[in-house]
Parts: structure tokens; C-alpha cells; sequence
């Protein structure tokens, strides 16, 4: 039935974090409905985590416009989609001991907490395509994004082959079948920028195929002040690291480096994330700081849900969609 989760998160989540993710997602709800965009960064392995589940049928009904995340979210959904009947789940990894970890890595599985994904399966499969895409772009004298050469790969229909779960779980491929912008900071410390970094190291691959985190700037900047207009954009960040501090630091790069004094600060701001607040961390700064910063505004609605965004974000998803 329609609304069972929304209903029970209206009746249970009254207090505390609960109550504050009830918060947050009315403030998303107003946000949009008052005719403004989203981003949503994600740090982490959310996709990992199989965020796609929620996260994909968002995309679809138009309800995130913009989306900022490490270069391991952008490959790590793909890999769940072409190699997930190879993934293992270590319940116990608690109990792991380096002997038993090396194990894992002499038998290609390598653990993000309780999962391992499967070296030959993803990586490989994965390999062997994306380097043609990115040797067909040189050849041509052509550069993309990140992003963008992952978007060739799923809309080539060469991936078809592989898939091991229902592609509608997929939010790369809905994100690809829509064009939604995706910025990628530090996309190089990916597993995919690694390997493509060894291909220029090999010099199979030239470098500057791959376009740079300064372009990905520069395009939010234009992207910012075309959209934002005297609105601002919300943002809505799983997690912290990069994938939040990048996007976040356009508005004040606009107003104080290009002095445009007239661009309008974030106009929402949620962030998920279980880091506890504590000396110089970003991930668990309190949204009150980026007020100093110029990101926010005194009057920016802002939430913290201090939880494990692998629980909250699915909540959140799925009152947003009225599930």
C-alpha cells in the first residue's frame, strides 16, 4: 500500500534523530515544492550499500537535479550492477584477523566493511569496456568528465550482457538515461582513476582525455549561477568528505573570488552523517559553521541527522517518494 513507511515514520520518528529526519524531509518536500533544485552529494560506499534501491526511483520522478560523489559511488554502482551474484557479505568482520584479511585478498575480494566486492568480476569486467570508450574519445581528439565516459558505457548497451540485478536499481543508469549532471572531486583516487592513470603511466592513454576537477568547478559555477538564480539550489549531503566540501565551496568562490555579489547562498542544507562533531573535522562541523564560510545563509533551513546514512537516506527517500 501507498504511504505505509511515510505513514509509520509520521507515527514513530517524533524525538531526536528520528524527529529530525521527519524535519528534513518536510524541508526537502517545501524545497522542491517551492519550485527549487537538489543536489545530493554521497560520500562513503553508499552505492555499495545498494542505495540505488531508493535512490534511482528519486532520480526518475525529478526529485534531485544535481548529483556530487567520489569516484567509488560512481564505479561501485556500476559493479554492483555486472558483478553482484559474486559479492560476499562478511557478517563477522569484526572478528577478522589480518591472516583472515589476506585471505580475502589473495582470493580477489576486496571488503568494504561487511561486503567484499569481487576483483575479476567488477574490476575486470568493467576494464576491458571502459578503456575503448576512453581510446575511441582520444583517437577522436575528444575529452568528457568522469562522469560522462561512465554514461557512454551504460548507454552503449555493452553492460547489457552482465547485468545481475534489476536495472532499475541502478541509479547510474537512471542518471544516465536522463543526462543528470554529476560532478566527481577527486575522481582520481577511484579504482577506475587508478586504472587510468596506469594506462597514461603506460602510455596507452594521454591524461588530459580525462577532464580535470578544475573543469568540474568551473562547469558548477556556470551551472550555479544559470540555475540558482535568486533562489539557491538545496543541498542535501550523505555523509562529509569531498563529495560534500567541493560542491558547497562554488557559492562562496562566486561571491567572494569572481565578486558576484549577488549570488544566492544554498537555500537548504541536510547533512547525514555519524562522524561526531570534533576539532577541524569537515564531516562533523554543524551546518552553522558553513554560515562563516559564506555557503549558508542565517536563514538557510538546516538539518543534521546524526545516524548511519545507510538506514536514514532509504527513510528519506521513501517519504519524499510516498512510499
Amino acid at each position: 500500500m501507498a504511504n505505509e513507511i511515510r505513514s509509520f515514520i509520521e507515527k514513530n520518528f517524533l524525538h531526536f534523530n528520528a524527529a529530525a529526519l521527519v524535519d528534513a524531509a518536510k524541508g526537502y518536500e517545501a524545497h522542491l515544492a517551492s519550485g527549487k533544485k537538489m543536489l545530493v552529494s554521497l560520500a562513503g560506499a553508499m552505492s555499495t550499500a545498494e542505495l540505488g534501491i531508493s535512490f534511482a526511483e528519486m532520480i526518475r520522478q525529478n526529485k534531485v537535479h544535481l548529483i556530487s560523489c567520489t569516484g567509488a559511488n560512481l564505479e561501485e554502482d556500476l559493479m554492483n550492477l555486472v558483478a553482484h551474484n559474486s559479492y560476499e557479505r562478511v557478517p563477522h568482520y569484526r572478528d577478522l584477523t589480518p591472516q583472515d584479511e589476506w585471505d580475502l585478498l589473495e582470493r580477489g575480494m576486496n571488503r568494504v566493511t561487511d561486503t567484499c566486492i569481487p576483483e575479476e568480476e567488477a574490476f575486470r569486467r568493467l576494464q576491458k569496456h571502459v578503456f575503448q570508450i576512453w581510446k575511441d574519445a582520444e583517437d577522436k581528439g575528444e575529452r568528457y568528465f568522469p562522469h560522462e565516459f561512465m554514461y557512454k558505457l551504460l548507454l552503449s548497451g555493452v553492460l547489457e550482457q552482465y547485468y545481475e540485478i534489476d536495472p532499475k536499481n541502478s541509479w547510474m543508469l537512471a542518471a544516465a538515461q536522463k543526462n543528470l549532471p554529476i560532478i566527481v572531486p577527486g575522481w582520481e583516487d577511484s579504482t577506475m582513476g587508478n586504472i587510468f592513470a596506469s594506462y597514461c603511466l603506460k602510455g596507452e592513454l594521454k591524461a588530459s582525455t580525462m577532464k580535470s576537477g578544475i573543469e568540474y568547478m568551473m562547469w558548477l559555477a556556470d551551472y550555479y549561477t544559470e540555475t540558482a538564480e535568486d533562489k539557491g539550489i538545496g543541498f542535501f549531503q550523505i555523509g562529509g568528505g569531498i563529495a560534500g566540501d567541493f560542491p558547497i565551496c562554488v557559492v562562496p568562490m562566486l561571491y567572494q573570488d569572481m565578486e558576484r555579489t549577488d549570488t544566492p547562498f544554498w537555500s537548504y542544507f541536510c547533512q547525514i552523517s555519524d562522524s561526531t562533531t570534533s576539532y577541524g573535522s569537515y564531516s562533523g562541523a554543524v551546518p552553522n559553521e558553513k554560515i562563516t564560510w559564506g555557503k549558508l545563509d542565517i536563514t538557510t533551513p538546516k538539518f543534521i541527522i546524526e545516524s548511519d546514512a545507510t538506514i536514514v537516506a532509504p527513510l528519506i527517500f521513501a517519504y519524499i517518494l510516498n512510499q
